[in-house]
């Protein structure tokens, strides 16, 4: 445990240059404020000129004071407090009741994962990410949403995703298995659904390593509720790995007058020959 632990703090550690380093301070225009100046982050959602929810914006990974079981790693760095490392970046089943339900095999595979520490976690050797690992990751990601087109750029090892909005099926000649998986999505009132398939084999959902399979699909409805919070509900099927489909739900907070920065994750990268594991 104490192995994997300090594996899990060099995943971290290696995020903290984009949590401390950052752009110098600017006030964006035409973000609602208060008297004081400050953003008021519970102010209505914006709108595109079609009506739908805009969700553009750099959002980070959030979990309010005084949730329980734990608080997510970005928002202890920014309370000043000592990180902790139970997280949904760590598990994404923490809060599920008797965790993920796994396979036999799919169980095996992850005490394996634990056992060698993580060290063929994909963020230890600066390749991209599954979604959830992206979704609970400490660094940052920004939504850039047109009407045929949502793109996610993320922080974490400058990955970029693409959701298509055009009515596009998913495709069934064969293709390529993508890090990212392929991304169709569709609004249904105020929330974008994406239904996402064709997943590489043998992902990682999460520090622990739960594992996704290329028979995953992964569905998330993202709702702006106001200004600065995104949530986002996500159900992971993937009947070669978990014995039902399971849910979970995140939130995110919005980050105002500031940028992301460039992360190239191989650059001058020292940690991968430190790794402990079998």
């Amino acid at each position: 445990m104490i192995r994997q632990l300090i594996v899990v703090a060099l995943l971290v550690w290696a995020c903290v240059p984009s949590l401390f380093a950052q752009w110098p301070r600017y006030t964006v225009p035409g973000v609602p404020r208060a008297a004081d100046g400050k953003p008021d982050l519970n102010a209505p959602a914006p709108r595109t000129p079609d009506g739908k929810p805009d969700l553009s914006g750099i959002w980070e990974n959030f979990r309010k004071p005084g949730d329980s079981p734990a608080r997510s790693v970005n928002a202890q760095f920014f309370d000043d407090r000592p990180p902790s490392l139970i997280s949904e970046f760590r598990d994404i089943g923490e809060r599920l009741p008797g965790g993920v339900p796994l396979q036999p095999w799919a169980l095996a595979l992850k005490q394996q994962r634990m056992a060698e520490n993580g060290k063929d976690n994909p963020d230890a050797h600066c390749l991209p990410l599954g979604l959830m690992q992206l979704h609970t990751h400490p660094d940052p990601r920004r939504i850039v949403q047109t009407p045929s087109l949502v793109v996610f750029l993320y922080e974490a090892n400058y990955g970029v995703r693409q959701i298509h909005m055009d009515g596009r099926p998913a495709p069934d000649n064969d293709p390529q298995p993508w890090w990212y998986g392929y991304s169709r999505g569709r609004w249904d009132g105020d929330a974008l659904v994406v239904d996402t398939t064709n997943f590489r084999d043998g992902g990682w959902l999460d520090v622990n390593g739960s594992p996704l399979t290329d028979a995953g699909r992964v569905t998330e409805r993202f709702r702006r509720p106001n200004y600065g919070t995104l949530t986002i509900d996500i159900t992971v099927d993937d009947p070669k790995a978990y014995t039902r489909p399971w849910s979970v739900s995140l939130t995110q907070r919005l980050m105002v007058d500031t940028e992301m920065l460039e992360f190239i994750c191989l650059e001058n990268e020292k940690s991968s020959r430190h790794y402990v594991g079998k």
